[in-house]
């Protein structure tokens, strides 16, 4: 067997300084993220509240489609209320943390 020769791990060289204000290599902002996703999940809940109202109002729409609207609906809202459980969760356990 051959012994395991050491490795070499250096910091990473930190070219710039990050700013707050700016998105690091062009990436969103988290911010911004979150709201689009709070957009997308708006525009779901309303395509399905419009989906229904034809439906109710003996439009030309299919039944299954009002009720494949209405569950990516609830889908996408349920898993925007876990998304916001689990920061809520991480903000409590930062807060706790003692300096």
């Amino acid at each position: 067997m051959k012994p395991i020769q050491g490795v070499q791990i250096s910091a990473p060289e930190f070219t710039r300084p990050i700013s707050p204000s700016q998105p690091v290599d062009g990436q969103p902002r988290f911010k911004e993220f979150m709201l689009e996703a709070i957009d997308h999940v708006n525009s779901m809940q309303q395509d399905a509240d419009k989906a229904v109202e034809t439906l109710m109002t003996g439009g030309d729409v299919d039944t299954a489609e009002v009720l494949t609207a209405v569950q990516k609906a609830d889908l996408t809202l349920r898993t925007m209320m876990q998304v916001r459980d689990k920061l809520v969760e991480a903000y409590q356990e930062i807060k706790e943390i003692r300096v």
